[in-house]
């Protein structure tokens, strides 16, 4: 109990800045949108079909769900530093490897097979070490924030993530019609430079939880509101994106290229909204409850308004109020689940909520496509009454 109360005194003593992961959170997922946005055009070179770019993005996200509560609990054993430095590590390398396999495969005579496989255990790998990233910053928010500002320094974090949603699409849009490996490389550089910041400043001294055989299990009920909220935001974020671009299509009546700029405009606009919010949630007071309750309710408008556009200005304005509100939810859900359980826990729970949340990325696509083959207003409404139901029950309980 000494060694204890001697470390917590040596935590609280040792100064901690978001910044660091801030922009670790930034150029990580700058790289990875900025593989979603070219993964397209690199299937067309190859010569892949949709299915095969989707089974690829699918691989990244199983391993995101399956490695999560992993990592957080390794992180509970052994100790943040070590276990966010390996990850982003084995994530700075594998993603690396990728762009130069992708490279390969885009100037040679490589089987489309063997290009499908070599991308999807690429992706793969990056996805089983990157879920140590997200997972690690939450646990260390929760470290040395006190529980009343950690929806505050979430929200720092969850707009450095909106950043790079948008500045990678975009960085790939600029370079792409140049070479569409160049993106790639760009964007392996500086997660490379954020391991070497995290290794410099990431503090070394932490209270490492012992191994307790009341460990934090996926039906935990203390966690259950966040790991519900987590779920059904992501779902509904991966349905909303997956479908804009069918939407503008048969709604609107666009053309091809038309729908690709006013989907990709969408997109860029939520990325937007999430790091206004974020900044606007950084100057409240309120509890996570009240944030995730407000914010739902918001993108609950968006999601429905997209039913009744009727000019891309419509649909981009119903996809700023989504966005708005989801920016309210994200970091809430952190900051509620580590407001749930004891210090001990943090990375358990941390790596609990990730993997709601990978598995809302890979489910949402699945069925926002299905329901959308039925009614192309489908996907919006379940989404939104998905929202409502589920920051209701969280707020009751």
């Amino acid at each position: 109990m000494t060694s204890i109360r001697n470390n917590t005194k040596s935590l609280q003593a040792t100064s901690f800045s978001l910044k660091p992961m801030m922009f670790e959170t930034f150029v990580c997922t700058m790289a990875m949108m900025a593989f979603a946005a070219l993964a397209a055009p690199i299937s067309r070179v190859i010569g892949l079909s949709a299915w095969q770019v989707g089974a690829a993005v699918t691989v990244a996200g199983l391993a995101w769900v399956i490695m999560a509560r992993v990592w957080g609990r390794l992180s509970d054993r052994k100790g943040r530093r070590p276990v966010m430095l390996f990850g982003l590590t084995g994530f700075v390398v594998s993603y690396f490897i990728l762009a130069l396999f992708i490279d390969y495969a885009l100037h040679s005579a490589i089987l489309p097979v063997m290009a499908f496989i070599g991308i999807v255990v690429g992706r793969g790998i990056a996805g089983f070490f990157y879920a140590a990233v997200p997972v690690t910053t939450a646990a260390l928010v929760a470290d040395h924030i006190a529980p009343d500002s950690r929806a505050g320094a979430m929200a720092g974090v969850g707009a450095a993530s909106a950043a790079g949603m948008v500045i990678g699409p975009g960085l790939a849009g600029l370079l792409g019609p140049i070479s569409l490996s160049l993106p790639l490389y760009i964007t392996a550089f500086f997660p490379v430079i954020a391991l070497l910041v995290l290794w410099r400043v990431l503090p070394k001294v932490e209270l490492h939880a012992q191994p307790s055989a009341n460990t934090v299990s996926l039906g935990d009920k203390r966690l259950r509101s966040a790991v519900g909220v987590a779920f059904v935001s992501t779902f509904s974020v991966a349905v909303a994106q997956i479908i804009v671009g069918f939407f503008v299509l048969d709604q609107l009546q666009l053309e091809p290229a038309q729908a690709a700029r006013a989907a990709g405009v969408a997109l860029a606009i939520v990325g937007v909204a999430l790091i206004i919010a974020q900044i606007v949630l950084q100057k409240l007071t309120w509890q996570p409850k009240q944030l995730i309750l407000c914010g739902g309710l918001i993108a609950a408008v968006g999601f429905v308004s997209a039913v009744l556009a009727v000019n891309t200005m419509t649909i981009w304005a119903s996809y700023a109020i989504a966005g708005f509100g989801m920016g309210w939810i994200y970091p809430s859900v952190s900051a509620l689940a580590a407001n749930s359980v004891n210090p001990t826990e943090q990375g358990a729970a941390a790596g609990i909520v990730s993997a709601a949340q990978g598995l809302g990325i890979i489910s949402g696509p699945i069925v926002g496509t299905g329901l959308y083959g039925v009614d192309n207003t489908m996907p919006y409404l379940l989404i939104a009454n998905m929202l409502v139901v589920i920051v209701f029950w969280a707020a009751r309980r």
